[in-house]
């Protein structure tokens, strides 16, 4: 008989987000009690993290500074989870302010284009098209849609997994070892983001 797997202490970084409450129920919808704090020693305790965010970039980023993460969330061995500005937050920089970030991925996060018939920010559903084989795409379906809401992104390179068409193709999924950024809501995606949660929550 397989033991029962050991409750994960999941912890949500307390980025400031208007976002943190509705991604806490997101993971207790999935039968996962997630906290969320601030506090260093908290989050490396933590089995997984995740690094919320909505609004801009530069707040988000001085909100974690001045929390003293700016090191701490970089040098996490567990697997990290970045949604939406979160995502953004593991780039090199954000043009948003000229934001430096985390650097966890190498690159920039940059305004959306816009052109004819192309709306920015982003705002609604769109589709996620794989660009690499990935556990986190397990049981997505071959037209999966997710809600999106945002207007600078990061075009792609090393590590992308899904993109996103609005205008030109942008990133919607990327991995870079522990690491994994969703540009998308997953606590707004319906059973599409809950499925992307399950997929995270059960990856290695």
């Amino acid at each position: 008989m397989t033991p029962p797997r050991e409750p994960q202490r999941v912890v949500i970084v307390d980025s400031g987000g208007a976002n943190l409450a509705s991604v806490r129920i997101a993971f207790e919808r999935l039968g996962v009690e997630a906290c969320v704090s601030g506090q260093a020693d908290t989050i490396r305790a933590a089995d997984r993290v995740v690094l919320p965010g909505v609004g801009a970039a530069g707040v988000a980023m001085q909100r974690l500074c001045d929390l003293g993460l700016e090191h701490v969330i970089p040098e996490l061995r567990q697997p990290v989870l970045g949604i939406c500005v979160g995502m953004q937050l593991l780039y090199e920089s954000s043009e948003e302010g000229s934001t430096r970030c985390l650097g966890v991925f190498d690159g920039a996060v940059e305004a959306l284009p816009t052109s004819a018939g192309v709306r920015v920010p982003h705002m609604g559903w769109n589709r996620l098209l794989p660009r690499a084989a990935s556990p986190l795409l397990a049981d997505l379906g071959d037209d999966a849609h997710a809600y999106f809401v945002h207007g600078y992104a990061a075009s792609g390179g090393a590590g992308l997994v899904a993109a996103c068409q609005h205008g030109e193709e942008f990133a919607a999924i990327v991995t870079l070892r522990n690491f994994t950024g969703v540009q998308f809501h997953p606590e707004r995606s319906g059973a599409v983001g809950a499925q992307l949660l399950r997929n995270w929550l059960e990856a290695a």
